[in-house]
């Protein structure tokens, strides 16, 4: 397989495996993750289980429920979902992590989202925990606390980093490596390595395909389209002639935006977000070392990018590089490109939903966390370099949600005056 490798980077991989083997810590502290990792298999029995699935896979008795996990994985639908209203009681495999939790998976009309069915009175009929007349005016709860309340779902259509991308970086730091550090492990791969119950906005669907709305039953959405850098960023070596132009970004999004118009309930709200400018990421970790280095002190963001790059699997070749032209280059076609988005939200009208554009937020989070007293590598991934970390997303969210209260008060409407009193009847219910 080596000679198969460009040579540039077949020496790139000897160096860094050098810079790596020759030094005694490491060797040290190679030893001790083998011997934590060996130990780890043979005593968690979340990893066994896992780690046994593509085995499993082999008996023809199960070939088919491997299929069909496959399949689900690969049309962004949940696995376990009896009733088929796209929304489940399991947590991974695109189900409740994703797209919030069914309370009756044997029941098609039942699910979160929806009006409710004759307010509520004998069940829940759209998971808000919110059911029952109170014995003492005959009302029904739906009604007396809810009615007029100005209901919206959430929806983040987007890419990996939506969907908050993470890889734990105590997989890869030797000092950090235990049986609890990689406890995580089954639920994150059957989440695709996304974290999306802790994704920004709080929701996340990565395709428009699979849209869980209902135009006559449900209640309006706040969608918001960010797909940050996707359409910029790829592996190719001539990764300016693979990105999206403005052109071709006119023309996918207006044709998601159609598909959104014909899906959506009236009175839905779409925010259309801008691309990040991803110069950040170079200037802020390439003198950094990576997990792997931090053992030696050795192994810089900057090789692990150059690496990935000669293999032709960076995640985006043109911020990720020591090239400031290829850096500039790439930063101004993503402004070309969220121009398109502004001018879409300025100049387009939709039946059911009302649109608006926003940057992204990225200078304000970095300004933020910066009087927070934190340091702006932070933001970002440690393992890849690339995705923004959950800091990033959390300060993110709440810039995007005070933009929309102070600026489109609509979008988010009324804050429901009965939430108190809410609680103290149905207590905290987890959330559905």
């Amino acid at each position: 397989m080596l000679a198969q490798f460009p040579a540039e980077c077949l020496n790139k991989t000897l160096i860094l495996m050098t810079v790596l083997f020759n030094s005694i810590d490491f060797q040290v502290g190679l030893r001790t993750a083998i011997k934590k990792a060996r130990r780890i298999m043979k005593t968690s029995k979340d990893l066994k289980s896992f780690m046994g699935f593509s085995s499993i896979c082999t008996f023809p008795l199960l070939a088919n429920l491997c299929e069909k996990i496959k399949y689900v994985i690969r049309n962004k639908l949940p696995f376990e979902d009896f009733d088929g209203d796209k929304f489940s009681t399991f947590p991974t495999l695109r189900g409740y992590h994703w797209r919030g939790r069914d309370c009756n998976d044997k029941n098609t009309t039942v699910y979160p989202g929806r009006r409710p069915d004759n307010w509520d009175v004998k069940s829940d009929s759209n998971c808000n925990g919110i059911w029952g007349v109170d014995p003492k005016d005959g009302i029904p709860y739906e009604e007396k606390f809810c009615k007029g309340a100005d209901s919206r779902g959430v929806v983040l259509l987007g890419d990996s980093a939506g969907a908050h991308f993470h890889i734990p970086p105590e997989w890869m730091t030797v000092t950090e490596m235990s049986a609890k550090s990689f406890a995580n492990l089954p639920m994150a791969f059957s989440d695709e390595l996304d974290w999306p119950q802790f994704s920004e906005i709080t929701g996340f669907l990565n395709s428009t395909i699979g849209l869980a709305r209902n135009q006559l039953l449900d209640n309006p959405a706040i969608v918001i389209y960010a797909t940050i850098g996707n359409d910029v960023c790829n592996g190719n070596r001539d990764t300016l002639a693979h990105m999206t132009t403005p052109k071709e970004m006119l023309s996918n999004v207006m044709q998601a935006l159609r598909y959104l118009d014909s899906r959506l309930p009236n009175g839905s709200h779409v925010i259309l977000t801008g691309l990040v400018d991803g110069r950040f990421l170079w200037d802020n970790l390439h003198d950094r070392y990576h997990p792997l280095g931090q053992l030696n002190k050795d192994v810089t963001y900057s090789q692990i990018y150059s690496f990935l790059d000669c293999l032709q699997v960076s995640p985006c070749s043109g911020w990720l590089t020591p090239n400031e032209t290829l850096r500039n280059l790439t930063s101004e076609r993503a402004l070309q490109l969220s121009n398109v988005l502004k001018e879409i939200a300025r100049s387009e009208k939709f039946a059911n939903f009302d649109i608006f554009y926003m940057d992204f937020p990225l200078r304000q989070t970095a300004e933020e966390w910066r009087k927070m007293g934190g340091e702006p590598w932070q933001l970002i991934e440690p393992v890849d370099g690339f995705h923004p970390s959950q800091i990033a997303a959390a300060l993110g969210t709440s810039i995007t949600w005070q933009k929309a209260l102070h600026e489109w008060p609509q979008v988010l409407g009324k804050e429901n005056p009965f939430n108190d009193q809410i609680e103290a009847i149905f207590k905290d219910q987890g959330g559905h």
